[in-house]
């Protein structure tokens, strides 16, 4: 079985993420492709986008959120992703399970002996209005029908569990600064989610791995797994492995990919890109070591904002007061220095919509 080394792995990533070379397709599709975005932080995927596509203006994603063609709610990993409307509905019901699991063991003492489908009715029922509510909105709404748990608690169960809900604009919109107010997904997107698909099949499971290895491969089941949060996915993997092909990493592990992705010479050169916060160019993965290095991996998961340089998480950033502060996390040979620098420049100017391009290089991090 062929075996593909990291830097071989690295450019397939960013091929399929469009780190190599940035996209000319509409921002709808660019969410598509990807899989839908990591959103936690609502500003952040402005960043991914324009990292990612040839002359990314906000204003095109603002539109797709008030258009309701895309929409944040809680999905893979049970964290807020930003996806299309036809990925919300079709993907939904197929992470429910997980999404409950997922709550449940964060809160498991103080939502012990719930009720859910009572809960979850509830919620409903309060809901049925359509009138847009915050969590605490909706936890009062219930007049202390469930006294215990504490609202937290509850307000996380309906909103990312029991009940799909869409986070409504402005929320997620360019500059905006405000709340989450929820409206269940199907009234907002003004379709039904799909149902779950009968027992012993799962086509959901199978479009999800296709569409996993389209962004992400080659990949390993675990690293399937580490992306969408789901467990039961090496079922819809067997199913599929007829049309799959395989390699090995340098660790032994098998990876599947589809026949026709692409995966470039390991040589072809890597531009400097600047990623946001949690990006799932490197949380998608089980074995990130395609992107970042070990010693490094905490970062992904710190919340820091991060640059590659060479494909490879080499720095980390902020901006402060119109200042773009890069900190590396090795020495920059002077052709990277100036590379960074460059890429820095413009992502200031986006980030301030040309009010500064003033971007400086730290030492490097000890």
């Amino acid at each position: 079985m062929t075996v593909l080394g990291v830097r071989a792995l690295n450019r397939a990533a960013l091929a399929r993420q469009f780190l190599l070379a940035r996209g000319d397709v509409p921002v709808h599709d660019a969410v598509a492709r990807l899989c839908g975005m990591q959103a936690q932080e609502p500003q952040e995927p402005f960043v991914g986008l324009w990292s990612r596509l040839r002359g990314f203006a906000p204003g095109a994603l603002d539109g797709l959120l008030t258009g309701r063609e895309v929409v944040r709610t809680h999905l893979m990993r049970r964290t807020v992703h930003l996806v299309t409307a036809d990925d919300a509905l079709a993907w939904r019901a197929r992470h429910d399970a997980m999404l409950r699991q997922r709550v449940l063991a964060t809160y498991r003492r103080e939502l012990a002996g719930l009720d859910l489908a009572e809960v979850a009715a509830a919620g409903l029922a309060v809901m049925a209005d359509g009138e847009p509510r915050t969590m605490a909105e909706l936890v009062r709404a219930l007049d202390g029908r469930w006294p215990t748990p504490p609202p937290r608690a509850l307000g996380e169960l309906l909103v990312a569990a029991l009940i799909p809900m869409a986070q409504l604009p402005p929320r997620g919109l360019w500059r905006a600064r405000a709340g989450v107010r929820n409206v269940p997904l199907a009234r907002w997107l003004g379709r039904e989610i799909a149902p779950p698909a009968p027992e012993g099949s799962d086509p959901t499971g199978q479009a999800l791995v296709r569409r996993y290895l389209a962004a992400y491969g080659p990949a390993a089941t675990a690293d399937v797994r580490a992306w969408s949060g789901l467990a039961g996915l090496p079922a819809a993997v067997k199913a599929l492995r007829e049309e799959l092909v395989t390699f090995r990493d340098e660790r032994g592990r098998e990876l599947l990919d589809l026949p026709d992705a692409p995966r470039p010479d390991p040589d072809t050169p890597a531009p400097v890109r600047f990623l946001p916060a949690f990006d799932n160019a490197i949380l998608g993965y089980d074995d990130r070591s395609r992107i970042i290095d070990d010693a490094h991996r905490g970062l992904s998961v710190a919340g820091e904002r991060v640059v590659l340089v060479d494909g490879r998480v080499s720095a980390t950033w902020t901006v402060r007061e119109g200042l773009l502060d890069v900190t590396p996390l090795r020495p920059f040979s002077a052709a990277e220095r100036a590379d960074v620098l460059e890429e820095g420049q413009a992502l200031a100017a986006f980030l301030t919509e040309g009010g500064s391009d003033v971007v400086r290089i730290e030492a490097v991090l000890r």
